[in-house]
Order: C-alpha cells, then sequence, then structure tokens
C-alpha cells in the first residue's frame, strides 16, 4: 500500500466522530462503531479480474471501497474511470486510487460513506460540505 495514499485516508477519516481504523483481510479499513465506510486495498487481479484493466506497469491498482446513497450510485458510476460499481452491496462503490485522484471529492465521498453508516446522532455532528463543482 503506497503510504502517501494510507496517509492521506488516515487524515481523511480520523476527523469522522468515533471513527478508527484496523487492518482487514486485505488492506486497512475505517469504521463506525462495526460497520466499515471506507476500506482502502490493492486487490489480486487474478481473483478480481475486474481490476486487471487497471494495472499499470507490473503494479497492481489501489482501491477504496465505500458506500454512497442508492441514488448518488448510477451518477458517480455512469461516467466510469476512477469509479465503479463493486460487485457486493447494494451501494459500494470502489474507486481506483492515484496520481488523479481529487482527494476533495474523494473526502466528502468518505464522509457522506460514514453519514450512511454512523448512528444519526453521530452523523448529524459531521457538517455537510458544500457540493464539488
Amino acid at each position: 500500500m503506497p503510504p502517501e495514499i494510507l496517509n492521506r485516508s488516515r487524515s481523511i477519516c480520523r476527523q469522522l466522530p468515533e471513527s478508527y481504523e484496523e487492518p482487514a483481510w486485505i488492506g486497512v479499513r475505517w469504521r463506525i462503531r462495526t460497520r466499515t465506510f471506507a476500506h482502502v486495498y490493492t486487490p489480486d487481479v487474478d481473483r478480481y479480474p475486474v481490476y486487471a484493466s487497471y494495472v499499470t506497469a507490473d503494479q497492481e491498482p489501489v482501491v477504496m471501497t465505500f458506500r454512497v446513497p442508492v441514488d448518488d450510485l448510477l451518477g458517480l458510476t455512469a461516467g466510469g474511470f476512477p469509479f465503479l460499481r463493486a460487485d457486493w452491496g447494494h451501494n459500494v462503490v470502489a474507486a481506483i486510487l492515484g496520481d488523479h485522484t481529487d482527494w476533495t471529492e474523494l473526502a466528502e465521498l468518505i464522509t457522506d460513506s460514514y453519514r450512511e453508516m454512523a448512528p444519526k446522532f453521530l452523523a448529524a455532528r459531521v457538517p455537510l460540505l458544500p457540493p464539488i463543482s
């Protein structure tokens, strides 16, 4: 896992009330209570061939998955790269991370994911961000 991606992800997630980081079966995930709201990892492209087209210079892609409101799913994934619908969960998106990543947009998406998964009283403590234009 590239340290710069992990560090940027940590700086976003640690700002969310009562969130915590833990190792996952692959990569690192951030949780609120027992619910995962962000997960960053390097997938095995032989096992998950959907990511094979994102391999560059013999380096597997780094992926973050997160939840989105169901109403936003199609709008976020319809344009393709860097977003795609994960093959599990009804509202899970995978983002391919790298030099192209818009970290302002990703921070908003992670925050929205947190709001989707957190108890309402904790979600209410997170200020709404203005829309990205």
